[in-house]
């Protein structure tokens, strides 16, 4: 019967992957046919036709159309729009299933290894469910249960990622988007890898080093394995519980979660590149917000210490307006080819990502903007530079870099927090040597058996 349930499950996904490839490749045939005969096509007729077949997918397809929607310039904006909306879940598996799974894994014996064990989801997400556990010596767990098949599933995704790509190419692109789909699919697969996840909690773990604003999960190595990642449960609430809350609440969550982000990069060369509001939550004492809990580290970038090093030659050439430095910051990222028009239209974009931190005074994050409309304005002002003068191409290692940035100023706004951004920001790199950051950097990825970026 397990064996039905198995095709079954393997029939069905093949024929959904086949319908919605169908469905992907009509649509850029009508993208091609519009270019060849000089029509101007409907942008967002095509936009919606996209998302209305990729949604049919579900699954990784998901989280990549969530992704590519926050990454500027990697889509026109209509497919941006579209994308955003895009669900993420997946159906969950039932017990029988999440039996057979945690057998797979563990072994026959699997529930003897817990004091108890929920089968039903407590989340469920692209690549996997959580369960809520208990261990035999009392502790409450976290059981991340990766789905059945989801390599294949992946590296199907990743085929219809290069068809979006395909339609974008066809569009007069502003930005040549080759190294993009490298980076996503690196990092997608990466996602598979809880050995890998595991990894990089250790490696938080180093990073975060006590500080009181920050919760890692402790990694249950005897109950984990490559497809099962087993760690401590945190407890704590939703972000977005506390949006009506008093503003000094709300900034001691915008604090610690500036500090959970800009120092492992700046202390270490590594960031937590999926800012979702889901993969955080609140922890308090006394009543009152204390930190965050981190969730979840498939999707950990690290980078060489040359990159970081990049990051603030950027911010201090815009800070003493030094034109030659910002250059060079470009350049030590690896942009190429860089004329006076490019150089502007870039400049446009990090102003607008680093604005914040430019001034020394209390303010929002960005005034009089929505969430969802975070950066689209300066991107628009961008495009139509690049469009005129590119295209681009952007470094693989900008992919998540900038990704983040606009997922973690998205959060800021959710929690209309008010801050010095500046003080936070020069705080963290204050002593900054790159030396140092080399040194810290070997010892804590060695530690933990995490590669050295290169």
């Amino acid at each position: 019967m397990a064996d039905d349930d198995e095709a079954n499950r393997f029939s069905a996904r093949a024929a959904r992957y086949m319908r919605v490839g169908t469905n992907v490749g009509s649509i850029a045939a009508r993208v091609a046919s519009q270019r060849l005969f000089g029509r101007d096509g409907d942008n967002s007729k095509n936009a919606a036709d996209l998302a209305a077949a990729l949604g049919g997918l579900k699954g990784p397809m998901m989280k990549v159309a969530q992704l590519l929607s926050t990454i500027p310039e990697a889509l026109p904006p209509e497919y941006a729009r579209e994308l955003s909306q895009l669900q993420s879940q997946a159906p969950p598996m039932g017990p029988a299933f999440v039996r057979r799974r945690m057998i797979a894994e563990l072994g026959s014996d699997w529930q003897a290894r817990f004091r108890s064990f929920d089968a039903q989801p407590a989340a469920s997400a692209s690549l996997g469910q959580v369960h809520r556990a208990v261990s035999l010596d009392g502790r409450s767990l976290a059981v991340k249960l990766q789905y059945p098949d989801m390599q294949s599933a992946v590296e199907a995704d990743l085929t219809q990622l290069k068809v979006v790509f395909a339609i974008h190419a066809r569009m007069d692109p502003a930005v040549d988007t080759r190294e993009i789909l490298a980076e996503i699919s690196a990092r997608l697969r990466e996602e598979l890898d809880y050995g890998l996840e595991a990894g990089h909690i250790g490696l938080y773990q180093q990073v975060r080093d006590g500080d009181p604003l920050i919760r890692v999960p402790t990694v249950v190595p005897e109950l984990s394995t490559g497809r099962l990642l087993t760690m401590s449960w945190l407890e704590g609430r939703p972000l977005l519980d506390y949006k009506e809350s008093p503003i000094e609440d709300r900034n001691q969550i915008a604090r610690a979660m500036f500090k959970a982000w800009w120092y492992p990069f700046s202390h270490y060369g590594v960031i937590h590149g999926d800012p979702h509001l889901g993969n955080y939550t609140i922890f308090e004492e006394g009543g009152t917000p204390a930190g965050i809990n981190l969730l979840d580290y498939g999707c950990i970038r690290t980078f060489p210490v040359s990159f970081v090093q990049g990051v603030i030659d950027l911010y201090n050439g815009l800070l003493t307006n030094n034109r030659d430095l910002v250059v060079h910051a470009y350049e030590s990222w690896g942009f190429r080819g860089l004329n006076a028009e490019l150089i502007e239209a870039m400049s446009i974009w990090a102003r607008f990502i680093y604005g914040p931190l430019l001034e020394d005074r209390v303010r929002s994050l960005a005034e009089d903007t929505a969430p969802g409309e975070y950066g689209r304005r300066e991107a628009f002002q961008v495009h139509k530079i690049l469009k005129e003068k590119g295209p681009v191409t952007v470094p693989r290692e900008f992919v998540f870099m900038d990704r983040a940035a606009i997922g973690l100023g998205g959060v800021f706004l959710h929690l209309g927090a008010r801050m010095n951004w500046y003080k936070l920001f020069n705080e963290t790199i204050e002593g900054f040597k790159l030396e140092d950051v080399a040194a810290r950097q070997k010892v804590a990825f060695e530690k933990v058996g995490v590669p050295l970026p290169r």
